[in-house]
């Protein structure tokens, strides 16, 4: 099937998990599957948005068998076989990129680049407006910064990288 498409997912770790939400992101996978010919789907963790997407993904699954469900692990690059197939219970593969052995704390940050990467459409929650909690420099430094959004750091690298974007944020 030579055409198939792959679409990542990203989003905000918390959501408005609405009806609405709930039902415009059936709609817009199901699409990405039928008028895309999606067949590879992309998955981080860490947020209420990947796991409604996992879910979604998954009830899909039963009237689309053939899609399938990966894993983009940011950490861990050697993993248990125990843990392995704990994971392939719930997805068809795993996988951790090579070149995220030194990431560190930008781990998240690669891994979502990975993931954009190997996609052609990027279903995200992202509201523009969003600032996550300022935070402390350190202990013993009580002043504060700004912290950056991940969601729009992987945003802004989708849009560099030209890819077809659905936002699936409801805002008032």
């Amino acid at each position: 099937m030579g055409t198939d498409k792959a679409c990542c997912f990203f989003g905000h770790r918390k959501i408005d998990k609405t009806l609405e939400l709930i039902e415009r992101l059936t709609r817009e996978i199901e699409a990405l599957i039928i008028e895309k010919a999606v067949s590879t789907f992309y998955f981080g963790s860490k947020s209420e948005f990947d796991d409604l997407c996992h879910k979604t993904v998954t009830e899909l699954k039963e009237k689309y068998p053939h899609i399938k469900r990966v894993y983009v692990r940011s950490a861990f690059q050697h993993i248990p076989d125990w843990y392995e197939d704990s994971l392939l219970e719930h997805y068809e593969d795993t996988y951790f990129p090579e070149h995220m052995e030194k990431a560190g704390r930008a781990s998240y940050v690669e891994r979502n680049q990975e993931m954009i990467n190997q996609s052609d459409f990027c279903v995200v929650y992202y509201d523009e407006s969003y600032a996550p909690p300022q935070r402390k420099n350190s202990r013993r430094d009580l002043t504060s910064y700004q912290p950056k959004s991940g969601t729009k750091v992987a945003y802004d690298y989708a849009v560099r990288k030209k890819k077809e974007i659905v936002n699936v944020f409801v805002g008032e």
